[in-house]
């Protein structure tokens, strides 16, 4: 899963942080001033970052997108954020209910590691090849996502964010170019990954852009005018703000960027670059482990999953090693019996249908939330992985599961399908996010804002490891596609970590993937890629779920008859993401209940 990390701010919004109550009032008193402070960040942020409202369906600030590349946003950020951190810390935690001592741990939590994070700059890489609010952009403005287009008031609120996006591309030029001068710059190999995709979006033609798909898809019930002026205007701004910007950035990276991206691929090649991976190793793995430590758990991990992976290749009766093993499923014919991208989907479709018996077993809550499974846009296909966006609280906008098919006769089924349905649709991402979503009992700013890492790959992660409880995994190769899977979460905690601290290259990177999962060169380069693009972000996932399937094995033993997985399954989704130390508080609590 992917999220849009945007933090927004405006001057003034402090004020709007009430203070809390003498610490001589009840507790009761105490926790309504807390929820108070709560409801007051949660309102005054959306105001702040209104590519996450829209994201969560609330349509208010669809129109605006603030420049949030700016010293004057960073700055007004900085200072919101550390006021409510302020106020909150004012509570005595010892005195509030339960719930409530979790939602302050929470917000102290991810507000601390927030501001810790502005030392390092990091808004002079301002995006790469992955995550990149010029995808973003072109996702909302095709109508395919989270933008909304179904009144004539949506259409004319994306035409304002359009224009918006412009100043933002200014300041991500101005922030590039402060980060040649103080040499935290992104590699040549991503950079010149990120030029094509802003040249996708520069055409003659209005009509055959990406922003020109609201008005094809135009609801019939707009009047002629309302037609006439729409169109006039989609195309006026498609030739006029967006492909001018695009065009820009793209000559940009290619004749003055470029130049200046490093040769290397790890953090350890920039100035202050071992501080800042550190950093991030915390933040996305939401612990104190240090780089090493997870490097060698990711060792020990790739050897427990190989020798299972040598099981299996005995067991289907294949001589050869390992590697020829791999060879074997990547290329042989029958591994791709698909003719077209619908054949993909439906495939994915039939996982979910074939394990929708046993979910009832394992799970007492599911989602309202509707859910789809959609190809991933060309434009963004190439350098995508499988993903899911969340649908809306309101159900009115579906959790849509993406699958990139560049070309559907390739498309391997010994992939993993099985355990990629289980991690990004159900009961993976869906289930977390949604439930979460629609749990109106929590504060919103942890239905909705609250993104640790280490807990959302986590738990998707984990679910990987319930295919065969859920009746999936009983054909030799989809359980060795599971391994792959499992195995490349593992990988990932090996090269993420000797990439950025030990000097290992792009190239050796590459080369150990392939060496030891079944993956072929474009796939590993992508891959290896995004973690030179994202540093720490996939050492999450593995982090995450190694700690759910600790307790939850740490419970089996301590509860014996009384542990019921569906209850542990409910409990550690029930209260939203959470730091991992602050989940394993609450699990602890929730077993001596039990």
């Amino acid at each position: 899963m992917k999220k849009t990390f945007v933090m927004l701010c405006i001057a003034g919004a402090i004020a709007a942080c009430k203070q809390p109550g003498s610490k001589g009032s009840s507790s009761a008193q105490t926790n309504k001033d807390l929820a108070k402070i709560f409801d007051n960040y949660y309102e005054s942020y959306l105001k702040f970052d209104p590519i996450t409202a829209t994201y969560i369906g609330d349509v208010r600030y669809n129109s605006q997108l603030p420049n949030t590349l700016s010293e004057s946003y960073i700055n007004n950020f900085k200072g919101f954020l550390t006021s409510y951190l302020d106020s909150v810390k004012t509570f005595n935690r010892a005195e509030l209910n339960e719930e409530d001592q979790l939602s302050y741990d929470i917000f102290l939590y991810e507000a601390q590691t927030t501001l810790d994070g502005f030392k390092y700059h990091l808004e002079y890489m301002p995006f790469n090849q992955m995550f990149a609010l010029p995808l973003t952009i072109g996702q909302f403005g095709s109508g395919g996502a989270a933008q909304p287009f179904k009144t004539v008031k949506d259409y004319k609120d994306w035409l304002n964010r359009l224009r918006e996006f412009s100043v933002w591309a200014d300041t991500a030029i101005v922030n590039f170019n402060k980060g040649v001068k103080t040499g935290l710059v992104l590699p040549k190999s991503l950079v010149v990954k990120m030029i094509p995709q802003m040249e996708s979006f520069v055409v003659t033609d209005p009509t055959t852009s990406l922003f020109y798909e609201p008005i094809k898809n135009m609801p019939a019930g707009f009047s002629a005018a309302d037609k006439k002026e729409l169109t006039d205007a989609y195309k006026r701004a498609t030739l006029e703000v967006a492909v001018p910007t695009y065009k820009k950035l793209a000559v940009y990276l290619k004749n003055d960027y470029l130049p200046h991206a490093r040769s290397t691929s790890g953090l350890s090649a920039v100035r202050g670059g071992a501080d800042i991976y550190k950093y991030l190793v915390k933040q996305q793995t939401s612990t104190n482990k240090t780089p090493e430590e997870i490097y060698q758990t990711g060792l020990k991990e790739v050897a427990r999953i190989k020798a299972q992976m040598d099981s299996i290749k005995n067991l289907v009766g294949f001589k050869g090693d390992m590697k020829a093993f791999f060879t074997y499923m990547q290329t042989d014919p029958k591994f791709m019996p698909y003719k077209t991208p619908k054949d993909v989907l439906n495939a994915f479709e039939n996982i979910h249908q074939r394990m929708k018996p046993n979910l009832e077993k394992m799970f007492s809550h599911a989602p309202k939330t509707p859910f789809v499974i959609k190809q991933t846009e060309a434009f963004r296909a190439a350098s995508a992985s499988a993903e899911y966006n969340p649908g809306s609280a309101d159900g009115k906008r579906p959790g849509i599961f993406y699958v990139p098919i560049l070309d559907a006769t390739k498309f391997n089924v010994t992939s993993g399908m099985e355990s990629l349905f289980l991690h990004e649709a159900i009961p993976g991402h869906h289930y977390q996010i949604s439930l979460t979503f629609e749990n109106p009992s929590l504060p919103k700013f942890r239905r909705f804002l609250t993104y640790e890492n280490a807990y959302t790959e986590g738990w998707a992660l984990y679910t990987e490891s319930l295919g065969k409880e859920l009746g999936l995994y009983t054909d030799p190769y989809q359980h060795m596609g599971a391994l792959g899977d499992e195995m490349h979460r593992a990988i990932r905690l090996v090269v993420d970590v000797a990439i950025h601290t030990k000097g290992m290259t792009r190239e050796q990177a590459i080369k150990y993937m392939m060496d030891n999962e079944s993956i072929n060169e474009q796939g590993a380069t992508a891959e290896i890629e995004r973690y030179m693009g994202i540093p720490a972000q996939a050492l999450g996932y593995k982090t995450g779920a190694l700690k759910i399937r600790e307790l939850r094995t740490k419970y089996e033993k301590q509860l014996g008859d009384k542990f019921k997985l569906a209850d542990f399954h409910t409990e550690v989704l029930k209260d939203g993401s959470l730091p991992l130390s602050v989940l394993e508080t609450k699990m602890d609590a929730w077993a001596a209940k039990q």
